[in-house]
């Protein structure tokens, strides 16, 4: 079936307010949106709901939109970041909940959790700036603990290919936080 619009014309429809441009939008992209999360998180009912957030946000976001890509491209990326964001978030919130009392028993000085969050900070946008398929293997590797075979099987790619990436993604992430260590790691 053919969409009665263009990107740019739903995009242009989109920044006009217009309700039926968001209602296009999910239905020529929904399914496409629901498989590149699903290549990161396999659960379905996730799945739906990381989807629908991509909307909502481009809704939320319409009036400040800049597209530079293609569409698709574009709805991509914003839904496999908003997998990743999901994946590091809910790590968080074990690793939280976990430590809980140790936390608790040992109270940080203020001085002492600033830089802490200044340095997750750090890394956070080390491993965001690592491109797309990199940054989904290592995410897979270091935060969800699966196996280099999990994940070339999930992706449908080799284990030398995932290994190649995490190598990369390790460089990567030694150049750009060997400085905040005084040192190249």
């Amino acid at each position: 079936m053919r969409q009665p619009y263009t990107d740019k014309e739903l995009i242009r429809l989109l920044g006009d307010d217009s309700e039926r441009a968001i209602v296009l939008l999910f239905e020529a992209y929904y399914s496409y949106i629901c498989k590149a999360v699903y290549k990161i998180i396999p659960d379905a009912v996730l799945v739906e709901d990381l989807a629908q957030e991509v909307f909502l946000e481009l809704w939320r976001k319409r009036a400040q939109l800049r597209i530079t890509t293609s569409l698709k491209a574009y709805l991509r990326r914003a839904a496999v970041n908003k997998a990743l964001n999901y994946i590091r978030d809910e790590r968080v919130k074990l690793t939280d909940e976990s430590r809980a009392p140790e936390i608790r028993a040992k109270q940080a000085g203020a001085l002492e959790r600033m830089e802490a969050e200044e340095l997750q900070a750090v890394i956070d946008r080390a491993v965001d700036s690592l491109p797309d398929r990199c940054r989904i293997i290592f995410v897979l590797s270091r935060f969800e603990d699966r196996t280099y075979k999990e994940i070339a099987e999930q992706l449908g790619i080799s284990v030398k290919t995932v290994e190649n990436q995490i190598s990369k993604a390790l460089r990567t992430l030694r150049e750009q936080l060997g400085p905040y260590f005084g040192q190249t790691l």
